[in-house]
């Protein structure tokens, strides 16, 4: 049996919203290579901890390892229009599969609008209800093809709240940004997102990663 790696994780590039990258030091005069990185906490694809919407939340560094990594299915959205809402009815055929502990990578292709003017405004989204129900349900973590769970529209600023403030508070890991959902092959997969140990932080760009047997 051999196993089958998938990148999910966008590139880092200067320029990318909240992220600079400078020379430090070049092999003419130095004689090695190094750079500055300036990254803003939920640059690219990344992961919130609780603290990023909850007063006094746990940090990043506080996520248990063992969440972050193991089983995770594939469901499959991806016919979701922009700025929809995901719901209930769109989980319930998937209901055996959120099961205490489970893992969900939610696939809508909006990876393919990352350097598109409405990635950000017109991303789909879970719904607060929807929220709610994942948390019932004890799911360990979900991860988003989109830049949040929720809309990051100014009118919608309380959505915003409700919805991080519902996942995490419900000790649900959540990673923002993944990419090549698209490119999986089975419905189950190993998933790998491992974020930086940064003490204090809100959240941390992570390098996410699905492995398949074949």
């Amino acid at each position: 049996m051999t196993r089958r790696f998938v990148d999910l994780t966008l590139t880092v590039r200067h320029g990318m919203r909240g992220v600079a990258i400078e020379s430090h030091t070049r092999m003419d005069p130095n004689g090695f290579n190094t750079t500055n990185l300036h990254l803003y906490s939920h640059s690219g694809t990344h992961m919130d901890a609780p603290l990023h919407f909850l007063e006094g939340g746990s940090t990043i560094d506080q996520w248990p390892l063992a969440q972050l990594v193991g089983p995770a299915h594939v469901i499959d959205l991806s016919s979701i229009e922009p700025n929809g809402l995901h719901t209930v009815a769109d989980l319930l055929p998937h209901a055996g599969k959120v099961t205490p502990g489970c893992r969900l990578l939610l696939r809508t292709d909006w990876s393919l609008h990352a350097d598109l003017p409405d990635y950000r405004p017109d991303m789909p989204r879970i719904s607060a209800d929807l929220a709610r129900w994942l948390v019932a349900r004890q799911v360990a973590l979900v991860g988003v093809e989109t830049p949040s769970v929720a809309s990051l529209r100014p009118e919608n600023k309380a959505e915003l709240t409700e919805v991080h403030q519902t996942l995490l508070g419900g000790k649900i890991v959540i990673v923002e940004c993944l990419t090549a959902l698209r490119d999986l092959r089975q419905q189950t997969v190993e998933f790998i997102a491992l974020p930086l140990k940064i003490d204090g932080g809100d959240g941390s760009p992570v390098r996410a990663i699905a492995i398949e047997e074949e």
